[in-house]
């Protein structure tokens, strides 16, 4: 299974981002290889959909589980809508958060976390 983390740097060590759309990159992880790939989020700096756009991607990665901190209403709908299942509250380094999702710490997001538009100047 494929795994994608909003992370800060490309690493495996790195703090989780604590933004879904707005990411530095994205650590996507299989964890039945142990492989990961790094992707710098082309959506960063986007003007606006940067959530649908991160959304998007991961999907054509055939990524199944997200983690990050936060998410927005859009960024939540494509994910859902991609069959992508949604982790928020993940904290501390991506090595970290896989291992914690891994054995079972961390739970499905219900619902987006705030209401969205976080933009480019929002901080959380």
């Amino acid at each position: 299974m494929r795994i994608a983390d909003s992370a800060t740097a490309p690493s495996l060590d790195a703090v989780v981002d604590p933004r879904f759309g707005r990411c530095a990159y994205f650590i996507i992880v299989d964890t039945e290889t142990t492989k990961y790939e790094v992707v710098p989020n082309p959506s960063q700096s986007a003007t606006h959909g940067a959530g649908i756009q991160s959304a998007q991607m991961l999907a054509n990665k055939d990524v199944k589980v997200v983690l990050t901190d936060n998410v927005g209403p859009n960024a939540y709908s494509s994910l859902s809508a991609a069959g992508i299942q949604i982790i928020t509250g993940a904290t501390g380094t991506v090595r970290e958060t896989i291992e914690r999702y891994k054995i079972g710490e961390l739970s499905e997001a219900e619902s987006p976390t705030f209401r969205g538009h976080s933009g480019l100047n929002r901080g959380l």
